[in-house]
């Protein structure tokens, strides 16, 4: 699957005031700064679809994107807030905590949500615990390890192994995942085949 047509919908403060459900939708989350835009920008071949900025939480809100792919459906992606890091002030934070829980647990067409995972790094708390909450909230997610092409030979690998080992120590089986380079396109067509795949299979409630 290719996507032909990508284009900015809306920018929302909270899940009631998104796009109708009447769509599959695919959210992307992850720690601030750790490539969500560029990965949007990269999955769509649109480099300025996203915006894209050095400094960590600058998406504040529920940006859409409505997606035209080449099986002619149409459905959304959701380019949500990071969590962690931010140079905002402690109640911002808690808003925008509130804001994506609720998004997550609510937004009703939500097919899954893609969990970006910095790959230049080891295991990190926050990611840890976030991913354990999902299953908590009983919410369909999968790993995207971004940034590969920024280490070293052997060390994608080695950090992926190391993430997912210490993801075992709460989980009996790891969600799927991919290893991606928004500069090299690495990832590309296994992500767009994979939600062609769950598009099939969407149904509105």
């Amino acid at each position: 699957m290719n996507i032909v047509s990508a284009k900015y919908i809306i920018s929302s403060p909270g899940y009631k005031d998104c796009p109708p459900p009447d769509k599959p939708e695919y959210a992307f989350i992850g720690r601030s700064n750790v490539g969500k835009s560029s990965l949007i920008n990269m999955l769509t071949n649109k480099k300025l679809l996203a915006k894209i900025s050095a400094t960590p939480g600058k998406t504040q809100l529920i940006n859409h994107f409505e997606i035209i792919s080449s099986d002619k459906k149409k459905w959304f992606m959701a380019d949500l807030p990071g969590y962690g890091y931010a140079t905002v002030s402690q109640k911002a934070r808690n808003n925008w905590g509130n804001m994506i829980e609720s998004y997550i647990r609510k937004r009703e067409n939500l097919v899954c949500l893609f969990l970006l995972i910095d790959s230049r790094h080891e295991p990190q708390a926050i990611d840890l615990e976030f991913i354990n909450q999902l299953g908590e909230w009983e919410v369909p997610f999968v790993l995207v390890f971004t940034k590969s092409d920024k280490n070293k030979t052997g060390a994608t690998v080695r950090n992926v192994e190391a993430f997912l080992g210490a993801l075992s120590q709460n989980w009996e089986e790891p969600p799927p995942y991919f290893i991606t380079s928004a500069t090299k396109s690495t990832g590309r067509t296994l992500l767009l085949d994979y939600i062609a795949g769950l598009n099939k299979s969407f149904s509105i409630l």
